[in-house]
C-alpha cells in the first residue's frame, strides 16, 4: 500500500509519528475521447480566446473572480506565503466527541493510520487506540493534506486508528435552500403502520459484501465481449409499474418482503 503522507498525531503534549494510507479506491471504469474518424485519442489545449494563440504553462496564473469579469491575481509566493501558515505536518487533536453525534453528511474520505516506527512510536499509537476504544470516543482534529486544511475525525476501526476527513459547517449547504419540500402533510395512521411493518421485514444486519455495483458489472461484461468481438444484445424494455394509490402500494411491497423474509428463513432451516 503506498504512503500517501507522512506526519504525526499531536495528543497534548504527545507526539505520534504516522504513515497515512488510502483506505478506499476508486472502481470506476474510464474513459478516453477519440476522434471517431480514426480512433485517435483527443488531446487538449489551454488557448486564450482574446489573444488566439495556445498559451504555455509559465504564461498562466491564479484568479479569482470576485464579480463578473474582475479578477484578483494571486502568486505563488502569496500561496506559499499562506501554506507556510497552515502546512505543519501534523494532525491536532482538538476534541473528543462521540461518534453518533455527527451526521454522515459531513464525512468524506477515510485513510488508514499506521505509526512510522515499532518501538516508541508503536507504543503511543496502540496507547491512543486503547484509550480511544475504551472510551468510545474519537477525536477531532486539524489536518493539512495536498495543500488544502481539512477537519478530521480520528477513530478506531478493526483495531486500526483511522481518519475521516469531515466537512466544515459552512460548506454543508442549509436544507433551507431545498425548494419543494413538503411542510405540515397529514400522515394517515393505517399508511404508517404499514410503512413501518415494511421496514421492520426489510430489516437486517448491514454486510458491505452484499452489496454489487451492478452498473460496473455491466459496463466490464460489455466491454470484454466487445473485445472478444460478440454480439451484444440490449435487454428488453421493462413496462413501468406506475401504482398511484400510495395504500396498494404499501400493501403490495409489504407482501412480496413477507415472501421473501420466509423464503429466507426456510433455507436458514433447510442449510441447518
Amino acid at each position: 500500500m503506498h504512503t500517501m503522507w507522512k506526519g504525526s498525531i499531536s495528543f497534548g503534549l504527545v507526539n505520534i509519528p504516522i504513515k497515512m494510507f488510502a483506505a478506499t479506491e476508486d472502481k470506476d471504469i474510464r474513459f478516453k475521447y477519440l476522434h471517431k474518424e480514426c480512433n485517435t485519442p483527443i488531446k487538449y489545449k489551454k488557448t486564450c480566446p482574446k489573444c488566439n494563440r495556445e498559451i504555455k504553462q509559465d504564461e498562466i496564473v491564479k484568479g479569482f473572480e470576485y464579480e463578473p469579469g474582475k479578477f484578483v491575481i494571486i502568486t505563488n509566493e502569496e500561496f506559499d506565503t499562506v501554506k507556510a501558515e497552515v502546512n505543519a505536518r501534523a494532525i491536532e487533536i482538538l476534541d473528543f466527541v462521540s461518534l453518533s453525534e455527527i451526521d454522515p453528511i459531513f464525512f468524506d474520505k477515510s485513510y488508514y493510520l499506521s505509526p512510522q516506527e515499532i518501538g516508541a512510536g508503536g507504543k503511543a499509537y496502540n496507547l491512543l487506540l486503547k484509550a480511544m476504544n475504551d472510551t468510545h470516543k474519537i477525536a477531532i482534529a486539524k489536518i493539512t493534506i495536498r495543500n488544502k486544511q481539512t477537519l478530521a475525525a480520528l477513530r478506531v476501526f478493526n483495531n486500526v486508528l483511522i481518519l475521516e476527513t469531515i466537512f466544515f459547517s459552512d460548506e454543508v449547504r442549509d436544507i433551507k435552500l431545498i425548494p419543494g419540500l413538503p411542510e405540515n402533510v397529514e400522515i394517515d395512521s393505517k399508511e404508517l403502520d404499514i410503512a413501518e411493518k415494511l421496514i421492520d421485514n426489510l430489516t437486517a444486519q448491514f454486510d458491505p459484501s452484499k452489496y454489487k455495483d451492478d452498473y460496473r458489472k455491466s459496463l466490464k461484461d460489455l466491454i470484454n465481449n466487445k473485445i472478444k468481438g460478440r454480439e451484444i444484445h440490449a435487454a428488453p424494455n421493462v413496462p413501468e409499474n406506475n401504482v398511484v394509490d400510495l395504500m396498494e402500494a404499501l400493501q403490495a411491497s409489504l407482501k412480496e418482503t413477507k415472501n421473501k423474509t420466509t423464503k429466507k428463513k426456510s433455507t436458514k432451516k433447510k442449510v441447518i
